[in-house]
């Protein structure tokens, strides 16, 4: 169906000009020591700095090395372009900070191989046993995040402690389905391909993540509630049934 790609890894940049060279040449490293056939995917939706240019030039160099553009910004979009884009068995998602290492592929594809259609990386242990973040984050965020996450499971997908972890895969079917009817264009779209995921009957495997926050991360407070918002729209595009199930 997608030619001899094993696994495209698709990698959301906004404004990423800084410090997407070294998560590209991390990622190639990795790829370049295993057995398999791969790609990589940057999707650069909005972006107004040099993002474009950097990926350019390392194309050069980098076979497998794709650039995705739009004027449209929103990390949702971003990943849902980088996923119809991609020509991969499997299709991985990783943030360009590089918090959660590519070598974590290595615990999913054992998931994969039993026939799990998704596999996600989890930063929290009682999803995946092991689970740590480097650094923990400060106790104002985590009071903001187990509350939100409890209203992500009220809401709209239940299962899942950590639905935000920027780690993701699917298998070439089970993404093509589902990030073809992604509505969600912005932070609340990891909730939306897990909720459609369940939906359709898809089998999800965790994994633990460590996680390396990164302080110049783009994620401001305001995309907490921006999440929230997007998580009740999931719940009403499922009651309306906007989806195909």
């Amino acid at each position: 169906m997608n030619g001899d790609v094993y696994l495209s890894v698709i990698i959301p940049a906004y404004n990423e000009g800084e410090r997407i060279l070294k998560t590209i040449e991390a990622i190639s490293e990795y790829l370049g020591h295993r057995g398999f056939s791969s790609e990589i995917i940057v999707s650069s939706g909005g972006s107004t700095d040099n993002t474009a240019a950097v990926v350019r030039h390392k194309m050069l160099n980098t076979p497998g090395l794709r650039l995705v553009e739009d004027s449209r910004r929103g990390k949702g979009l971003g990943v849902k372009m980088g996923m119809l884009e991609a020509k991969g068995r499997i299709r991985l998602f990783t943030d360009a900070d590089n918090s959660t290492d590519i070598s974590h592929f290595d615990k999913m594809r054992p998931f994969f191989d039993q026939g799990y259609e998704v596999v996600i990386c989890s930063r929290d242990s009682k999803d995946a046993p092991g689970a740590r973040q480097a650094v923990p984050q400060a106790w104002h965020k985590r009071l903001m995040g187990n509350a939100g996450n409890l209203f992500i499971q009220l809401v709209a997908v239940r299962g899942f402690w950590d639905t935000q972890c920027g780690f993701k895969a699917f298998r070439d079917t089970a993404s093509e389905k589902i990030f073809a009817q992604q509505r969600i264009t912005g932070w609340g779209f990891d909730i939306e391909a897990l909720a459609l995921a369940k939906a359709l009957g898809y089998r999800v495997g965790i994994i633990p993540a460590y996680w390396i926050n990164d302080p110049k991360s783009h994620v401001r407070l305001s995309a907490y509630f921006q999440v929230l918002w997007e998580t009740v729209k999931v719940r009403f595009n499922l009651w309306f049934k906007k989806y195909q199930l």
